[in-house]
């Protein structure tokens, strides 16, 4: 995977929509974007967003015209792998048991989830 540092949640935001979009996009597409979801960003402030995506590693910006189109560089399913890899080994030191054990005893598995992942398991 490309070297890619971690995204803030703005950013992570941002690369939702882009991911999202399934096609280069530009800061005014974003804008609108924003825009319906209720977020009046300014033109600054997307171009911020995008330019430290772009040297985090998450995008490539082109040239077209007199604007720049955006696309990603890495796909969201890898993110998030790498995102919970970096969980994993800097909080469990790499293990997916005390990950769970975690999870059940901060009561965030609930039956349900506990019989999903049984038979989630079992299928493997």
């Amino acid at each position: 995977m490309k070297n890619v540092q971690k995204l803030s949640d703005t950013e992570m935001e941002v690369m939702e929509v882009i991911w999202d979009c399934k096609h280069p996009v530009t800061s005014s597409e974003l804008l609108h974007t924003f825009a319906q979801k209720g977020k009046e960003w300014k033109s600054q402030t997307i171009s911020t967003f995008l330019s430290r995506l772009v040297d985090k590693g998450a995008l490539i910006s082109t040239k077209q015209g007199r604007s720049n189109t955006y696309l990603p560089c890495i796909s969201q399913e890898d993110y998030k792998l790498w995102e919970t890899q970096n969980v994993l080994d800097g909080i469990y030191q790499g293990s997916v048991k005390k990950m769970i054990s975690a999870l059940y005893d901060g009561d965030k598995l609930s039956d349900e989830d506990i019989a999903e992942l049984k038979q989630w398991f079992s299928e493997r």
